[in-house]
C-alpha cells in the first residue's frame, strides 16, 4: 500500500480534518484520512457542553469582529464558506440546525453526535478512506511534500493537509502533534497559550465560593493599569482555583498574555446604586434584629453573604439595626464591584481552544497552502487563529478546512 500515489492525505480527523477530507473528495481527488483516535469527532462530541455550537448565523465581517488575532488572514476563506453556507451544509447532510441568543446555531437535537454524523456522512458519500494511524512526521523532498510517515509505515501523496487541532483537551486527540510536523519542514511557530480558559485568581476569596454559579452578573475584566479589555453579562462560576464560566472563557481571549490582572463583578447588575442602597435600607428594616448575615439572606445567595459581610469588615455578630451608613456603603460598592485579582490562565489543556500555531504570513489565504512547501496545506486550530466564544472558532475550523480540501483537490 505504501507505493500507492494518493491525491490527498488528511492528517486529523476533527473539525477541519472531517471538512477537509470531504471537500476533497467532493472535488474529485482520492482521499485518505488518517486519525489516531478510535472514532472520529472526538474533541466536537464535547463542545458546546454536548450541544455543538456549529456557528454564528452573521456575516463575514461579524466573525472577523470576533477574531483578535490575524482576522484578515481568513476574509477569502469566509467569503468562499460563510456561516450561512456552513448552515446549508449540515441542513443538507441531515443536521437540523436551530438559532439561539447571540445568533448561536446548534442542532435542533442538543446532540453534538448528529454534527459529527453528518460529518461521516459526507465522508462516506466521497468514499474518503479512513484509517486510525498516527503520523509521524511528513515526506518532503526538494521543497515538495511526497507523503507522511505512520506508525504503520510510509504513505505516500503529493498532497498533504494537515488538521490535527490544537494542544487544548489533550484526552480527544489535542495533542499538539501537528506543530511538530510544522517546524520540522520550517513553519514558525508562534506562542502556544490557552484561550476560552478559566483564569486562577490570586488570593482566596474564590476557593470560599467554590461552587456557586451566578447566572445574571455583569463582568469587567480589567488590566494593572485599571483599563478595561472587556465587558460582559452573563454566567459565571466560582472554582477553587477562580473563575469559570462563559463570561470567564470570553474575557480570558482579550488582551495580550499577561495583561489581564482583574476582574470585577457586579453582583447586581439590574440594580443602580441608589435602588440598591433602598433595597438594603429594607432588608436591614425587616430583619432589624437579626444578625447581618440573617439580614441579607434574601440579596445574596448563601454561599456569598459570610465573604461579603467579611470583605466589608462587618463582624459576623452585628445586628441588622447596628449596621452603620459606611458598612452599608462598603457592602454596596463591593456588590456593583466585586473585585478578584488574577494570577493568569489555567494551563492550555484545559482551554477550549488553543492561540497561537502555524504563521499565517507563511501561508496562503485562498488556499491554505504552505509558502514553503509545495503541497502541504493547514486547516482548523493548528493556525495562528482563534475567535471568541459563539461558534467563531468553528467556523474557522470549516471555511479553513473547505478551503485547504478543495485547493489540494485541483492544484494541478
Amino acid at each position: 500500500m505504501s507505493g500507492l500515489k494518493h491525491k490527498v492525505l488528511v492528517v486529523g480527523g476533527g473539525a477541519a480534518g472531517m471538512m477537509a477530507a470531504g471537500a476533497a473528495a467532493e472535488a474529485g481527488a482520492q482521499v485518505i484520512l488518517l486519525e489516531p483516535n478510535d472514532r472520529l469527532g472526538k474533541k466536537l462530541y464535547i463542545t458546546g457542553k454536548g450541544r455543538c455550537n456549529v456557528t454564528n448565523d452573521c456575516g463575514v465581517d461579524q466573525v472577523l469582529k470576533e477574531v483578535p488575532r490575524n482576522g484578515r488572514f481568513l476574509y477569502s476563506c469566509l467569503e468562499a464558506f460563510p456561516p450561512r453556507a456552513a448552515m446549508d451544509f449540515f441542513e443538507a447532510q441531515g443536521c437540523p440546525l436551530k438559532v439561539e441568543r447571540g445568533n448561536r446555531v446548534f442542532p435542533v437535537s442538543d446532540k453534538s453526535a448528529d454534527v459529527v454524523r453528518a460529518l461521516e456522512r459526507y465522508l462516506r458519500t466521497g468514499r474518503v478512506e479512513i484509517r486510525q494511524e498516527r503520523v509521524e512526521a511528513l515526506a518532503v523532498e526538494e521543497g515538495r511534500v511526497t507523503g507522511v510517515r505512520t506508525n504503520h509505515g510510509l504513505l505516500s501523496g503529493s498532497r498533504v493537509i494537515v488538521a490535527t487541532g490544537g494542544c487544548s483537551y489533550p484526552l480527544t486527540g489535542s495533542t499538539g502533534d501537528g506543530y511538530g510536523l510544522a517546524r520540522s519542514v520550517g513553519h514558525t511557530v508562534t506562542e502556544l497559550r490557552g484561550s476560552l480558559v478559566p483564569l486562577e485568581e490570586d488570593g482566596g476569596w474564590c476557593a470560599k465560593l467554590q461552587g456557586l454559579s451566578l447566572r445574571n452578573c455583569a463582568i469587567q475584566a480589567k488590566n494593572a493599569a485599571g483599563k478595561t479589555l472587556y465587558k460582559d453579562f452573563g454566567e459565571l462560576l466560582f472554582t477553587h482555583f477562580g473563575l469559570s464560566g462563559p463570561v470567564i472563557l470570553s474575557a480570558s481571549a482579550h488582551g495580550k498574555p499577561g495583561e489581564l490582572k482583574e476582574i470585577v463583578i457586579d453582583l447586581k447588575p439590574a440594580l443602580d446604586e441608589q435602588k440598591l442602597d433602598q433595597r438594603m435600607l429594607r432588608d436591614l428594616e425587616q430583619y432589624q434584629n437579626r444578625t447581618i448575615d440573617h439580614a441579607l439572606q434574601d440579596l445574596y445567595p448563601r454561599l456569598l453573604i459570610p465573604v461579603m459581610v467579611e470583605r466589608a469588615e462587618i463582624s459576623p455578630e452585628t445586628r441588622a439595626n447596628s449596621i452603620t451608613r459606611t458598612q452599608r456603603r462598603r457592602l454596596l460598592e463591593l456588590t456593583k464591584g466585586f473585585s478578584v485579582a488574577i494570577r493568569g490562565p489555567r494551563p492550555v489543556a484545559e482551554a477550549i481552544v488553543t492561540a497561537g500555531g502555524v504563521a499565517v504570513r507563511e501561508v496562503q489565504p485562498k488556499t491554505m497552502e504552505s509558502k514553503l512547501v509545495e503541497g502541504l496545506y493547514f486547516a482548523g486550530e493548528i493556525l495562528d487563529v482563534d475567535a471568541y466564544t459563539g461558534g467563531f472558532n468553528l467556523q474557522i475550523a470549516w471555511s479553513t478546512g473547505r478551503a485547504a480540501g478543495i485547493a489540494a483537490a485541483e492544484k494541478t
